[in-house]
């Protein structure tokens, strides 16, 4: 008896065990949610309605796969190379313009690559100023009487994507400059280096996994694009998933090339991460010396000076110039019909899902530290897959299987009440919702997981013994310290869904716009006057969150 007595609260603790707690559910639904549209589109892939695939394959996938790698070659050496320059040169000298070029390096970040694309188009085009004044000042009629370069390829495509992205290089690579020590520099220059091996044996080198990190991002931004090279004519898998699926009404082909896009970006993951695998930076003293620039004179000075201010006016000048020259030529545009709806739509769309997104990345990150069990710490990585899957994938991934569920529950109501109540999910704006809560919540999480990292673990150790629950610690001690970083994610998140394109195209309920769904379609139809206001809304949002990073990230 006495045997069974005291064996009977161990079993009873092994079933207390055995049952999850709340945090573990908690993640791993939410870990579901964000991975169900990468596993949709497996899944459609490889159990097609009608396989395409041998038609893809000996037809149009090469031409996609073609492209896309060239522009991916293209925006890898060029991002790579603006990127790191510039950020070389404000990081290491002082010339004229060094210290507000240190900031405004960063605000093609707030340009859409489309909206870069139908400036561009619009001002070197044959009816642009460019070729207009040309013709004007040398009397020249007809194109037939000059030469002038091809706008529309892809070449033209990849010098604007190239200047709407390096900010990702140009970002990480100053930040690891920066942290460099300066006696490392005195050293090489005691033993007689000059200031181009000082880049290429010292700095380079050191910097390597941070450049190799942002030239990733570029490129997974390249392969999910599709305004931009749209708009150049440009067919690239992107292009091919709404060639396929809208206009073959193919979607188990759309899927299988959404999934050649995933491979793609995994193997850009991989490659990164390989990059580093054996690379190992530390810094040697805390109390090393931050690095002294040098001052510039004379022509070397002016020449970095027209080195920075040449991505920074493609990147940035020339769009804004030629959108707000539209808006001033035709200021009824900003009264236009729809502009104020598609605002409207961008601001509750995009709110919802960052507050949405941030809740979520909030629950999920202090869940993890909360948990008893080591499943959620396992899941903790797997949720940053959305970011890395393109919009087009994700929209694929989510219209199928949500336009299925849709009707299942539409029928189920009018069975059980009479009352037919639509399409729920894809018939509104949730479809977009959940879409930039995938795509974007590894953004969140990031921003969150810094966060907590950066409170004391004595604060909430002292609330839990002070009586604070879990949500209560959350509430009453992270939550108040964690107010700027929260916020800035907030900010981020809501910019990157009003910039978002082929997920909102695609997922938009009918005759449904945004401020970049109306920029797509006005600029499609030529019509950039009427796009440009649309468009420098879009900027200035973007503007704010760049402000926000400039400052977040000073150094």
């Amino acid at each position: 008896m006495t045997k069974q007595n005291t064996q009977h609260p161990r079993i009873g603790a092994r079933l207390r065990v055995a049952w999850p707690d709340a945090w573990s559910v908690g993640a791993g639904l939410i870990a579901v949610l964000v991975v169900a549209p990468v596993l949709s589109v497996m899944w459609l892939a490889f159990h097609p309605v009608e396989n395409i695939w041998p038609h893809l394959m000996a037809t149009v996938l090469p031409r996609y796969l073609g492209n896309t790698l060239f522009l991916m070659g293209g925006v890898g050496v060029l991002t790579a190379c603006v990127g790191t320059g510039a950020a070389w040169l404000v990081a290491m000298y002082r010339f004229p313009g060094s210290r507000w070029l240190d900031y405004a390096l960063l605000f093609p970040l707030a340009i859409p690559g489309y909206v870069g694309a139908y400036a561009l188009v619009d001002f070197f085009d044959y009816s642009g100023v460019v070729q207009t004044a040309l013709r004007a000042g040398f009397g020249w009629e007809t194109a037939r009487d000059y030469w002038f370069p091809a706008v529309r390829t892809r070449g033209m495509a990849a010098i604007v994507l190239s200047a709407a992205l390096y900010p990702y290089v140009y970002l990480l690579a100053r930040a690891a400059f920066r942290e460099q020590s300066n006696g490392t520099y005195e050293v090489a220059r005691a033993l007689g280096t000059g200031p181009l091996a000082l880049f290429w044996r010292v700095g380079l080198p050191l910097a390597r996994p941070a450049i190799a990190m942002g030239v990733a991002l570029a490129l997974m931004e390249t392969v999910a694009d599709f305004g931009t090279v749209d708009h150049f004519g440009v067919q690239t898998l992107t292009t091919g998933i709404f060639s396929v699926w809208l206009s073959g009404g193919n979607a188990g082909g759309a899927a299988q090339i959404a999934l050649v896009i995933l491979a793609i970006v995994v193997f850009l993951l991989g490659l990164e991460r390989l990059s580093r695998r054996n690379a190992r930076f530390h810094q040697m003293s805390r109390a090393a010396r931050p690095l002294e620039p040098h001052r510039l004179r004379g022509a070397g000075a002016w020449a970095a000076t027209i080195a920075c201010l040449i991505p920074f006016g493609i990147g940035f000048v020339l769009p804004v110039a030629v959108m707000l020259g539209h808006a001033l030529k035709k200021p009824e545009a900003w009264v236009s019909k729809g502009l104020l709806q598609a605002l409207g739509n961008t601001v509750v769309v995009g709110g919802i899902a960052a507050v949405v997104t941030v809740a979520g990345a909030l629950f999920l990150v202090y869940g993890v530290r909360m948990a008893k069990r080591g499943f959620p710490r396992l899941v903790l990585p797997v949720t940053s897959v959305g970011y890395a899957a393109p919009g087009t994938v994700l929209a694929v991934g989510l219209l199928i299987p949500l336009a299925a569920l849709d009707h299942r529950i539409a029928d189920a109501i009018l069975a059980l009440t009479g009352f037919d109540p639509g399409l729920l999910l894809t018939g509104t704006a949730a479809a977009l919702v959940l879409a930039y809560f995938v795509r974007f919540f590894g953004i969140a999480q990031g921003a969150v997981d810094s966060a907590f990292g950066r409170v004391s673990p004595s604060l909430p150790l002292a609330a839990r013994s002070l009586g604070r629950g879990a949500g209560g610690t959350l509430r009453d001690v992270y939550l108040p310290l964690m107010r700027g970083s929260v916020a800035t994610a907030l900010l981020v998140v809501f910019v990157d869904c009003v910039k978002e394109l082929p997920a909102t195209l695609l997922l938009r309920p009918f005759n449904y716009n945004t401020l970049a769904t109306r920029v797509y379609e006005q600029a499609s139809l030529e019509r950039l006057g009427d796009a440009a206001p649309a468009a420098l809304l879009v900027m200035a949002v973007g503007l704010a969150a760049v402000w926000v990073m400039a400052h977040t990230n000073r150094a």
